[in-house]
């Protein structure tokens, strides 16, 4: 498996635990888990892969610990780099915005030279719009863990396998 690093903000708790199961369900280490409130930027440079997640907050908006490590990110070299995105939204509350959070790091890192994976079928996802949509598919994992926890497992473990093999190889 390719050296995969897991780059989080989380404000509430839940993205963060969702990055511990990733990691756990990848075997990627604790120390190869960053919180991108006191990360250095220059720590993507150790991974082949790149797993970033962030919960949308308000009206589609980044979580905060995440608009100074993008500036950042978005300077840095990713030719090479394979990135797969996830996020936390809610569906029901902000349905126009639905992890709107994801689609905004997916832009921003447009022209970094990295390739993205791990995008997922908008079926069976209740939400109205969301910039994480992208050819009728998100470009990552997009869970809702206010209105459908239940269905968190699933859609993580399938994503889990889609990422080991077409991403890490």
């Amino acid at each position: 498996m390719k050296k995969t690093g897991i780059f989080y903000g989380s404000t509430t708790g839940t993205t963060e635990s969702l990055a511990k199961q990733i990691a756990t369900l990848l075997d990627v280490a604790d120390a190869d888990i960053y919180d991108v409130a006191n990360a250095e930027v220059a720590s993507v440079n150790a991974y082949e892969v790149l797993i970033l997640g962030s919960p949308t907050w308000g009206l589609g908006e980044l979580q905060d610990d995440w608009y100074s490590f993008l500036d950042k990110l978005k300077k840095v070299n990713l030719n090479g780099k394979t990135v797969a995105l996830f996020g936390c939204g809610d569906s029901s509350s902000y349905d126009t915005t639905f992890c709107d959070a994801i689609g905004i790091i997916y832009e921003e890192l447009q022209n970094s030279g990295c390739t993205f994976c791990g995008d997922v079928d908008t079926e069976g996802y209740i939400f109205s719009d969301s910039k994480a949509v992208v050819n009728d598919r998100f470009v990552g994992l997009a869970l809702d863990e206010i209105n459908e926890s239940d269905r968190t497992e699933e859609r993580l473990n399938h994503w889990i396998q889609q990422l080991k093999q077409n991403c890490l190889q």
